[in-house]
């Protein structure tokens, strides 16, 4: 079983425990996603398409956790993913993988950076955003300079505000609609009978739902990355991902479910829903239908914590991903060098650098900027999960085909094969579809399309690239390295 220590062998510190481990797993699969464009999600699809599409997302969400709790347990290293696709896949693949997910979080640090600047301005409308921007750049450096301690309480306190948000609006649903208290009289079965629900736009609508859905669920994988610094990772992990199914049935399925069931899906202010407006968060008009009248200004308290939490997790896993590069020769360095705190300062500095995009508002509108930086990453994440997907199968396939015992991992995902390939399949297809509207057209939206998919081709030729300079092969099932792990 892999060590104990509170060290690893490159320097940084395993002072991670379960309860961060936790924290940071939830932290990552609850976000403006939830909080906002979950209202929109149902105007399109009606209430029955959204829960049905949280669900089925949900779950591929679920295969790729377990697919990556018996990777991260069996072993636990800052690189993650992109560790386990040279090994287990191609080593220009994992190379590829690397600087997509580094450039993922670093983009998505400043993507969150000028949402709080929008977020802000509902208190403080003649503030120049980008001193918002500054402070908190300068708040999530601090965290992550600390120790990973340091992002790992931010990050469980974050979570936990969200969670106790969820709860709360989830209690006084179920109230609302039991009668108890006021603000559910026109709610119940008969908003699903409403127009075209409980499905309305059919399968097209499902896709567009499938695409914000799995953007919304994007982060989860956190826990690969914070593996490398977790302590007893073959105990913790497995934990934390026993519990996110249970996380994602709670905070996603059952708030999609209580919304579609108080508010009728033509309802005009759900099609509004984005983070220039909360006060139109469904969860803002629950609240507000309840007869909390500051129910807008603590949504927004919320929303700016989830943005907070996503800024603070984002710059954690692209440094530790940017150092575990340098560590493997596919970085400089450099930026494989440590603390005294075990933190990877230079790759905290470098994160931090792409991060400042977020003062382009300075020169921008910063609703323009922040669709552009998400446009950019948009696809990576995505990209990350297909990795997960097909490093565990070949992992698994590699393992038994050297006779070695299952029995022997410590954590072994129990729907091998089909939770890898289940997830695979769906995500590709998400991944295709994200823009599928821009070919449909009297003229291809050749701009639009490449707003979306450049990540594609990009990650293609990064490992075509590689495979050209490197001379990289697939590696054969025979060949791999396992870790030894004893029981």
């Amino acid at each position: 079983m892999p060590s104990k220590d509170v060290s690893t062998p490159g320097g940084l510190r395993r002072t991670l425990a379960s309860r961060h481990l936790s924290m940071i797993a939830v932290g990552g699969s609850i976000g403006t996603g939830l909080f906002v464009a979950s209202g929109n999600t149902i105007a399109q699809a009606g209430p029955g398409g959204a829960l049905l599409g949280y669900a089925l997302i949900g779950l591929m969400v679920y295969f790729l956790m377990t697919s990556l709790g018996e990777l991260a347990a069996a072993m636990p290293v800052a690189g993650s993913f992109s560790t386990y696709g040279s090994r287990y896949v191609e080593p220009g693949f994992g190379f590829a993988l690397g600087w997509n997910y580094w450039y993922n979080w670093a983009v998505t640090v400043a993507v969150d950076l000028v949402a709080a600047q929008l977020v802000m301005a509902y208190w403080f409308p003649d503030v120049p955003g980008v001193y918002w921007s500054a402070l908190f750049l300068a708040i999530t450096f601090g965290l992550n300079a600390l120790s990973a301690r340091g992002f790992g309480e931010a990050e469980f306190w974050f979570a936990l505000i969200k969670v106790i948000a969820v709860l709360v609006f989830i209690t006084l649903g179920v109230l609302m609609l039991l009668g108890i208290i006021r603000g559910g009289e026109t709610g119940g079965w008969q908003n699903w009978t409403v127009g075209d629900a409980p499905f309305a736009g059919g399968f097209a609508a499902m896709i567009g739902v499938a695409m914000v859905v799995g953007f919304s669920f994007q982060g989860t994988e956190l826990i690969g990355i914070a593996a490398g610094e977790s302590k007893d990772p073959a105990r913790n992990i497995p934990r934390a991902v026993r519990q996110v199914f249970w996380r994602i049935l709670l905070f996603y399925v059952l708030a999609i479910g209580v919304i579609g069931l108080l508010i009728p899906y033509t309802d005009p202010q759900l099609l509004r829903n984005e983070v220039t407006d909360i006060s139109v968060s469904p969860f803002a008009l629950i609240f507000d239908r309840a007869g909390l009248l500051a129910a807008a200004s603590v949504m927004n308290a919320v929303v700016l914590t989830s943005v907070l939490s996503a800024g603070n997790s984002g710059m954690y896993a692209a440094t530790r991903m940017l150092y575990a590069l340098a560590c493997e020769g596919k970085a400089p360095a450099v930026f494989g060098r440590v603390s005294a705190r075990g933190v990877p300062v230079l790759a905290l500095l470098a994160t931090t650098a792409l991060a400042a995009l977020c003062f382009l508002s300075f020169v921008f509108s910063p609703n323009k900027v922040y669709i552009w930086l998400l446009n950019t990453s948009g696809m990576t994440g995505f990209i990350a999960w297909l990795g997960i997907a097909i490093s565990h199968y070949r992992f698994r396939r590699g393992y038994v085909a050297q006779g070695n015992r299952l029995a022997d991992l410590p954590y072994v995902s129990p729907f091998f094969p089909f939770g890898p390939v289940f997830a695979f399949v769906l995500c590709l297809i998400i991944t295709l579809g994200q823009n599928y509207q821009a070919f449909l057209q009297d003229r291809i939206d050749w701009v639009g399309a490449a707003a979306t998919y450049i990540g594609i081709p990009v990650f293609l030729l990064i490992w075509a690239g590689y495979r050209l300079a490197r001379g990289s092969r697939f590696v054969r099932y025979h060949d791999m390295k396992f870790p030894v792990l004893t029981r």
